[in-house]
């Protein structure tokens, strides 16, 4: 059994991050990452490679699991903020939170990100024009770097931190001991044994169970989290230009007047395209765009989702929009797709119906019927929200707007932590969205700072 000092379970963000900075900073910790995916170079999705149509639930998802994480195929969006994107801010403090986002931005520069323009809230005349609107728009800085440019700064980044840090992939941590003399024993599926020191929790938003199930065992305490529910929207990249050309990257938020809701757009992705992708076996749907211009489309696509959260006694958020994903693949085979018009209309889009379509989808999803799968109460969110956003950016709600559903964003239970993001078992560190304390590239990115400064102190030659 091989005795590392510090081992890192998930290879997303914040592992990421975590590692580049141990490499970085002067200290003579031994170090392993594990992750039950691939290196970069084996993260390519049948779909985007043109040998399917359709997901086929690659296992794990190249999409989701792998070196980076979710964020690697991603459109690569680093929102500088603390307005959304998770509480860190709660933990460190403000200003902490924004220098070490800021620090993460600058690494990405550093590493061939500087071309990619920093966009700002700050200077435009958007949130007065939604304000007018009942539409909130949040402050927020944010880089957009492409899926194209995002993978190969995380190539800069696997060669720089693969100098001191040992990484494994295909790998999954299958038991994690806690020994008497305080370190710590994990086995794999592939019947290995290592031992540690440290041992960080990174796994991502895909590793939700697998985290909890750590901190059922070891008595670590977790709350329960939101669940939102909503749909992938896809219309003409004309649509949104004056948004898009002037901040790229809109968080607005609506309050709903029928039901007092909270529906917000998330993950804006001019000229993009909507992709299929699998979470725990379950088929949703998300979008990425590119910083080159070869490999853009005509369309624009961002999400329409409403937040749940649940009292007692019903506890497992997650499992409630499972639930309703597993409703969509049951009846699409996967993506479900429909024209806003047919949905206003109480009918649902055809084959027929798609081919008169002006908004040429981007993803090969089933033509159907979104009302049967998602709740009255959170479609009539996303309806009135549409039509709230046709007043800021005309055609929004025109009949050919396409709606993919769902789309899932599934938050990890907040695992109790300290201001170092440490459990109350000493030695064991939760960090990044698998800890629930972040819901971001930037802050995941900033997690992993955070505690790689504090370890490489206590490993300081």
């Amino acid at each position: 059994m091989k005795k590392y000092d510090i081992i890192i379970v998930g290879a997303g963000a914040a592992g990421v991050f975590l590692s580049y900075e141990l490499t970085k900073l002067s200290n003579s910790a031994s170090v392993l990452m594990i992750d039950k995916g691939s290196s970069l170079e084996g993260r390519i999705c049948p779909i985007s490679a043109g040998k399917v149509k359709n997901c086929i639930k690659c296992s794990p998802c190249h999409i989701m699991n792998g070196f980076g994480g979710a964020g690697t195929l991603s459109d690569g969006k680093y929102n500088i903020t603390n307005q959304f994107g998770g509480e860190l801010h709660n933990f460190v403090g403000a200003k902490e939170a924004l220098d070490l986002m800021e620090y993460v931005d600058g690494v990405l520069c550093d590493m061939g990100g500087a071309e990619a323009k920093l966009y700002s809230t700050g200077n435009s005349d958007l949130k007065t024009i939604a304000l007018r609107h009942d539409l909130h728009l949040l402050d927020a800085k944010v880089r957009h770097l492409g899926t194209d440019r995002n993978v190969n700064i995380l190539k800069k980044m696997f060669d720089y931190a693969s100098q001191k840090v040992d990484m494994i992939f295909h790998t999954s941590v299958t038991e994690v001991g806690h020994n008497d003399d305080g370190t710590f024993t994990i086995k794999t599926n592939k019947d290995e044994k290592f031992s540690c020191d440290k041992l960080v929790l990174a796994t991502g938003r895909s590793g939700s169970n697998w985290i909890a199930s750590i901190c059922d065992s070891m008595g670590i305490a977790q709350k329960s989290n939101r669940v939102d529910i909503g749909v992938r929207v896809e219309l003409p990249a004309g649509v949104f230009k004056h948004i898009t050309d002037d901040v790229y990257e809109s968080k607005i938020v609506y309050k709903t007047d029928k039901y007092n809701d909270m529906v917000r757009t998330f993950c804006m992705n001019p000229y993009g395209v909507v992709v299929a992708e699998n979470t725990n076996g379950i088929v949703t749907v998300n979008g990425h765009s590119f910083a080159n211009p070869e490999l853009h489309t005509e369309n624009t696509n961002f999400a329409l989702l409403v937040s749940n959260k649940f009292t007692e006694p019903f506890k497992d958020s997650n499992e409630y929009g499972e639930s309703i994903a597993r409703l969509s693949n049951m009846l699409g085979g996967g993506v479900l797709m429909q024209r806003f018009g047919d949905l206003v209309k109480g009918r649902r889009s055809s084959k027929r119906r798609m081919e008169k379509c002006f908004t040429r989808p981007t993803l090969e999803a089933t033509p159907g019927d979104l009302s049967l799968v998602i709740p009255k109460r959170q479609l009539d969110d996303i309806i009135e929200m549409i039509y709230a956003l046709d007043k800021i950016a005309p055609g929004t709600a025109n009949e050919d707007t396409l709606l993919y559903g769902v789309e899932v964003k599934f938050y990890n239970s907040k695992v109790e932590v300290d201001k170092n993001l440490e459990t109350k078992v000493k030695g064991m560190y939760a960090l990044g969205d698998g800890s629930g304390v972040t819901h971001s590239l930037s802050q995941a990115s900033a997690s992993g700072v955070l505690v790689a400064r504090i370890l490489a102190e206590e490993y300081k030659e």
